[in-house]
């Protein structure tokens, strides 16, 4: 019984698990599959379309910026060290983009001739052309803008543009020659030629010197670039300068265009020389993109600019000056040191004339000494003097925007001067001042007699009981005139105040 109820038991199917899919209909399964795959199909499409367009856009981009792109720079007023630094990072950026070309926008007075230097270095040694423009109407390339100019692959000007008077300028005559942008300010002439005049002008070894190199400088770059190389010698020797037009008929520059697009326009199928090689210049279409300056860049200037730098020195020598009269102020100390510091930075950038920078400080170091071993003066002027002398002659050129500016010089030498007669007045001053302290301070004063006197007695004064002794009859109460202090002890007389005692 128990084995057929145990057979019983296991024979009894299992309840159905419950479904819960939807109910199934007739063909779903198919169908079912169907939409599934469908769906991949769109995904797979959908996914290859965007890729396309993203490799699309990739290879475009790549393909422009590969073989459409032109660097615009700019060369806007003075050359110096930031000018230098903008001009050589932005060829080298041209020449990591595989750009095409780099147009140099310029319009410049002048410039340091180290600055001038290192642009033309990395003209020179570029694989991608540069074609410097002179532009707009207006604008010029005097001076060191002519040497760049030459060094050019390409030489174009604006109408109503000039170019010339490269004539080296340095006040004192130092191996490094500055550029200076003012025509007919140092006209010289060849040792061996010219009027006499020329060779009056021309009358130191030193500025023949300078000259020369300038001359050689600059003819071996024009006939690097087949331009006219008797003019350029003109231009350094004579000042001499040429227009726009002038310079296109004379061989100087390549040729003239009214502006941006027609310069592309005009310079499209051009060959030029780049290292040896020759490459023809494709402009047609051309996409210019402006390489601005960076921060860098614009610290660097604001540095260099003279006054400044100047600034700096002095705002650095003061600030550290408080800090040895307040010991333990910090901040002048700490704002001292930084102006210091930039200001030493800025001047290894600029020709500087170190007898200026010594007579400079000599004049802070007199001055600061009036303070401590007041001379009714001497110091002080004597200081006021050499640091006017030292501002003036601090800056060893004649370039313009490179100088120190007249009024700024001016300002600092009268607050420098003001301190020093104001420190001179309260020494004068004080020495005219009666005693109000000390020993001396007591003889000639009036006291008063506490007590009768017999030969001694005690007088008081400011406030203290002083022993003293008198020949006189005193009594208490009366007015006494110190005599003399011996000791802690003193001698008095009798006051009458209409008459001697």
């Amino acid at each position: 019984m128990t084995i057929q109820n145990s057979c019983l038991i296991t024979a009894i199917p299992a309840p159905a698990r419950p479904q819960y899919n939807r109910p199934q209909k007739p063909g779903f399964g198919i169908i079912d599959r169907m939409n599934t795959t469908k769906i991949k199909a769109a995904g797979l499409a959908a996914f290859l379309f965007f890729a396309g367009l993203a490799g699309l856009s990739a290879w475009s981009e790549s393909d422009d910026e590969a073989t459409s792109q032109a660097l615009l720079l700019t060369l806007d007023g003075g050359i110096g060290p930031a000018t230098s630094d903008y001009i050589v990072r932005g060829i080298e950026q041209a020449q990591e983009r595989d750009a095409k070309l780099v147009i140099l926008v310029m319009d410049t007075p002048g410039g340091l001739d180290s600055a001038t230097r290192d642009i033309n270095k990395a003209i020179l040694a570029s694989r991608v052309p540069v074609a410097t423009y002179v532009s707009p109407s207006g604008s010029r390339a005097a001076s060191a803008g002519t040497y760049i100019l030459y060094a050019s692959h390409i030489a174009a000007m604006a109408p109503a543009t000039n170019l010339g008077s490269a004539t080296p300028v340095s006040i004192t005559g130092d191996d490094t020659p500055a550029t200076e942008g003012e025509p007919g300010e140092d006209e010289s002439a060849a040792p061996g030629g010219g009027s006499p005049e020329d060779v009056a002008r021309e009358s130191t070894a030193m500025e023949r010197k300078v000259v020369n190199d300038s001359v050689a400088y600059i003819r071996g770059l024009a006939e690097l670039r087949g331009r006219n190389a008797d003019w350029a010698e003109d231009a350094v020797r004579n000042a001499v300068s040429l227009t726009a037009k002038d310079a296109v008929e004379q061989n100087v520059v390549d040729l003239m265009a009214d502006n941006l697009g027609d310069l592309l326009e005009k310079i499209d199928g051009l060959t030029v020389d780049i290292n040896g090689n020759e490459i023809t210049l494709a402009t047609q279409g051309l996409v210019v993109e402006r390489f601005d300056p960076d921060w860098r860049t614009r610290l660097l200037d604001s540095l260099t600019n003279p006054n400044v730098a100047y600034l700096l020195l002095l705002f650095g020598i003061y600030g550290l000056m408080f800090e040895g009269y307040n010991p333990g102020a910090i901040v002048p100390g700490v704002v001292g040191a930084i102006c210091l510091l930039l200001g030493l930075y800025a001047l290894q950038m600029l020709p500087v004339n170190y007898a200026g920078l010594g007579l400079m400080l000599l004049g802070v170091v007199l001055m600061i000494a009036e303070v401590f071993a007041p001379s009714f003066g001497a110091l002080g002027i004597g200081g006021i003097i050499a640091f006017v002398i030292g501002s003036i002659i601090l800056i060893d050129t004649d370039v313009p925007g490179f100088g120190i500016d007249r009024t700024l010089i001016g300002t600092m030498a009268v607050v420098g001067g003001s301190l020093i007669m104001a420190i001179v007045w309260f020494a004068v001053r004080a020495r005219q001042m009666p005693v109000v302290t000390g020993r001396q301070e007591l003889i000639g004063g009036l006291a008063e007699a506490i007590s009768d006197f017999d030969g001694k007695g005690t007088v008081f004064i400011h406030g203290e009981n002083w022993t003293a002794t008198s020949s006189d009859n005193i009594a208490r109460g009366d007015t006494v005139r110190i005599k003399a202090l011996k000791g802690l002890q003193l001698e008095v007389e009798l006051y009458s105040p209409g008459g001697q005692s």
